[in-house]
């Protein structure tokens, strides 16, 4: 079969791939692969010939080329439907019946006047735990353009942000993170980024369990984790995220676009409303209601105090004389 261009090597490759002891098809793949998401459009012929080199390679490597050839498709518009079935992807309804062309780019969301919170935001360095749980929660219940645009306005505050990760904690959090995701523990990877961002049990839940994705983005960031390694969470982690073609996209762009800044300091916002809740729970209501509680003590009587020695009896000798 005569090779496109776009394949530069391939006989060499396939013939080394026939020597005994050398297994290159895994590394094949992820060439193959590497390739042919680097054009934004291709032709015919090249999309034909880049299904039929697949095909054959996807069911005969391991798991962890699989998965990683799986997620680089997954995010990339032009993955032919031959390829997506074969990896397990859903496409979108609108390419059913045809090849992926290149996808336009969302139109950004339109800029809404800022709200009280967002104004005491701009002009507060210290986020009080009132503005974090406001911050907090406005983000939580915004819609997905909402969410990109908060995100991006956060960068651009002076609101002091979230210390960084220990590049070391954080490596190991990366790794633990990946792993828990390829097996589909929804519980351990909860608890990986609740110790990991010092975060309690509920918000971490609120974080990873979020169906929009854009908090599970935020939590990333703030470890910088890899881009290809946050795609595969995406596409392992939840069936819901995985089998959405659209979903894995739209996360992976606004990942790339989200700066750590931004991600810290939705970080200070998910600590902060902790807090303000901790402190509605147990602060009284009125300064003195403590004092007031304890039921007034009725008055008694106490003897009088009497001097040093009054009660003593003197002790007399056997003659009646005082010692």
């Amino acid at each position: 079969m005569t090779t496109s261009p776009l394949f530069p090597g391939f006989d060499g490759l396939m013939t080394l791939s026939r020597r005994e002891g050398v297994d290159i098809r895994p590394t094949l793949l992820r060439v193959l692969t590497d390739l042919f998401v680097q054009a934004s459009v291709h032709s015919e012929d090249e999309t034909r010939q880049f299904v039929e080199l697949t095909s054959r390679l996807i069911d005969q490597v391991d798991d962890t080329t699989r998965a990683a050839v799986r997620a680089r498709l997954a995010v990339y518009p032009g993955t032919p439907i031959e390829v997506m079935k074969q990896l397990g992807l859903k496409p979108l309804a609108s390419t059913a019946h045809a090849p992926f062309t290149q996808e336009t780019a969302p139109s950004a969301p339109p800029v809404k006047a800022m709200s009280e919170t967002q104004l005491r935001m701009a002009s507060s360095l210290s986020m009080q735990p009132k503005d974090a749980a406001e911050i907090s929660g406005m983000f939580f219940g915004a819609s997905a353009s909402e969410r990109a645009l908060i995100l991006h306005n956060l960068a651009e505050t002076p609101l002091r942000a979230s210390p960084r990760v220990p590049a070391a904690r954080a490596a190991r959090a990366v790794e633990t993170l990946e792993m828990a995701a390829f097996a589909a523990d929804v519980e351990s990877f909860t608890i990986e980024i609740g110790e990991a961002l010092i975060l309690p049990w509920k918000v971490a839940v609120q974080v990873v369990n979020d169906p929009g994705g854009e908090p599970l983005a935020c939590a990333a960031r703030v470890l910088d984790m890899p881009g290809p390694v946050f795609q595969r969470v995406l596409l392992f982690l939840k069936p819901e995220f995985g089998t959405s073609v659209k979903t894995v996209y739209r996360l992976s762009r606004l990942y790339d676009r989200l700066s750590e800044r931004s991600a810290l300091v939705m970080l200070a916002a998910w600590r902060g409303s902790t807090m303000a809740v901790t402190r509605a729970k147990y602060r009284p209501s009125l300064y003195d209601d403590e004092r007031n509680r304890a039921r007034p003590a009725t008055a008694q009587a106490h003897p009088a105090a009497s001097l040093p020695g009054a009660g003593i009896t003197p002790r007399k000798g056997s003659q009646g004389s005082e010692r």
